[in-house]
C-alpha cells in the first residue's frame, strides 16, 4: 500500500518531540547565517547569493541526470539579478528555464503558488515540449495516456518499481488540496512546512516529468518564506545531490509507509543544517577572496595575473604550473614565468612542491 492509498490521506502527521531540538538548531543556524551576511558588504552578499543560486541550479539538474555548464548558469543568474561580472557566454534555453524557475520561486516567495504558476515553471523546464527525445505533456497535469506514473530503475525487462503515483484522474483534486495548504497561513513552523511540502508534492507527482525539480523549487520557496528574504545563501539541492541515495531510499520508504512522516522531516532538517554549514565554508572563502583582492589592489598587476588569480580563487582543478599558466593566460612560457616570479616576490603566490617537474604554485591568501 502506498501512502496516498490510506483512507485519511493527505492528513500527514509527525511527532513534534523528537524534532524540537533539531528544529531549534536549524533555526539558530539560519539566523546566524543571515546575521553574518547582514554584517558584510553588499558586494559580498551578492557574491554569496550568486554562488548559492548557481550551485542550486547546477545540482538540481545533476540530480535529474543533466549536466549544465557552471559558468553559463552563473552568468545567466548574474544577468537576471543585475550583477556585473563581465562578458557573458551564450546560454542555451534549457539553462534559462531552470534559472527562471529558481529565481521566480525564491525571488517571488511571497506570491501565491497557483496551478498556472506551476504550469509556467514546467513549461520553462521543457521549452521544446520534450524530455530528451520523448514528447511529453508540458504546462499541464499528466494524463497517464502512456500508462501509470511510476518511478522505475533497472534494465529493460528487469525493471524495479520504486513508486507508483496516484492515477491521473485524481491529480487535479490532489493538487487543489496541496495548493490550498501551501498558500494558507502557516499553522506550524515554516521550516517544517517546507519539509512536508517537498514530500507531499513528490508523492502526488503531478507532471509527466520534472517533478523532482519542481518539488525542490517549492521547498526553496517555503524556506525563503521561513527566513523572510529572497536572498539564498545555501543550497538544499547541492546537499541532496551529495546524499542522493539516502534521499531516494527514505523517500521510497516513506511513500510506502503510514501517514506519520517524522523520519522524513527529521532527515530534511539534518540535510538543511548540513547545507547551511556548507554555505558557511563557502562564505568564508568569499571573505578570504575579498581580503585577498583588497591587499592585491595596492599592487600593480597585469590582466593576465588578474585572470589567473581569479581562476585560483574560484577553485582551480588540479595544481597550477607554469605551463597551465601559459595556457590560461594565452601567453608564452617565458611570460608565464615572469608573471609568476613577480607574484611570488610581492607575496600573492608561493611555490609548492620539491622543485623540477613537481613545482607548482599556490595562492597566498594571508600576508607572506
Amino acid at each position: 500500500m502506498y501512502i496516498w492509498e490510506h483512507p485519511n490521506w493527505p492528513e500527514l502527521t509527525f511527532d513534534e518531540a523528537p524534532l524540537a531540538t533539531l528544529l531549534a538548531a536549524v533555526r539558530h543556524e539560519q539566523g546566524k547565517l543571515l546575521g553574518k551576511m547582514e554584517a558584510v558588504g553588499f558586494d559580498l552578499r551578492e557574491e554569496a547569493m550568486l554562488q548559492a543560486l548557481t550551485q542550486d541550479v547546477v545540482k538540481t539538474s545533476e540530480i535529474e541526470g543533466e549536466k549544465f555548464d557552471t559558468q553559463q548558469v552563473r552568468s545567466l543568474i548574474a544577468r537576471r539579478l543585475g550583477i556585473d561580472i563581465g562578458a557573458l557566454p551564450p546560454v542555451d534555453r534549457n539553462v534559462e528555464g531552470i534559472v527562471d524557475v529558481m529565481l521566480d520561486a525564491t525571488g517571488q516567495y511571497q506570491e501565491p503558488v497557483t496551478a498556472e504558476r506551476l504550469f509556467a515553471w514546467h513549461g520553462a523546464l521543457f521549452p521544446t515540449g520534450r524530455s530528451g527525445l520523448s514528447k511529453i505533456c508540458v504546462g499541464q497535469w499528466r494524463d497517464d495516456n502512456s500508462g501509470p506514473m511510476q518511478v522505475i530503475s533497472g534494465a529493460f525487462g528487469r525493471e524495479r518499481v520504486h513508486y507508483r503515483a496516484p492515477p491521473a484522474d485524481r491529480v487535479a483534486h490532489e493538487m487543489s488540496r496541496f495548493l490550498d495548504w501551501l498558500n494558507a497561513p502557516p499553522n506550524l513552523d515554516p521550516v517544517l512546512k517546507a519539509a512536508v511540502l517537498h514530500f507531499w508534492f513528490a508523492t502526488i507527482h503531478p507532471f509527466e516529468d520534472g517533478n523532482g525539480r519542481v518539488a525542490r523549487a517549492i521547498a526553496d520557496l517555503a524556506l525563503a518564506r521561513s527566513e523572510g528574504t529572497p536572498h539564498r545563501y545555501y543550497s538544499m539541492s547541492a546537499q541532496i545531490q551529495k546524499e542522493g541515495k539516502a534521499y531516494y531510499d527514505l523517500l521510497e520508504k516513506t511513500q510506502r509507509g503510514d501517514l506519520n512522516i517524522t523520519s522524513w522531516i527529521k532527515w530534511f532538517l539534518v540535510l538543511q543544517r548540513r547545507a547551511i554549514e556548507e554555505s558557511e565554508t563557502a562564505v568564508a572563502k568569499i571573505l578570504a577572496k575579498a581580503r585577498f583582492w583588497n591587499r592585491a589592489s595596492q599592487m600593480a598587476l597585469n590582466a593576465r595575473q588578474v585572470k589567473v588569480l581569479n581562476r585560483l580563487l574560484d577553485g582551480f582543478d588540479g595544481r597550477l604550473t607554469s605551463s597551465k599558466w601559459a595556457n590560461i593566460a594565452d601567453c608564452s612560457q617565458d611570460t608565464a614565468g615572469r608573471d609568476i616570479a613577480t607574484l611570488i616576490d610581492i607575496g600573492l603566490l608561493c611555490r609548492g612542491g620539491a622543485g623540477g617537474r613537481s613545482t607548482h604554485y599556490e595562492i597566498q591568501l594571508g600576508e607572506a
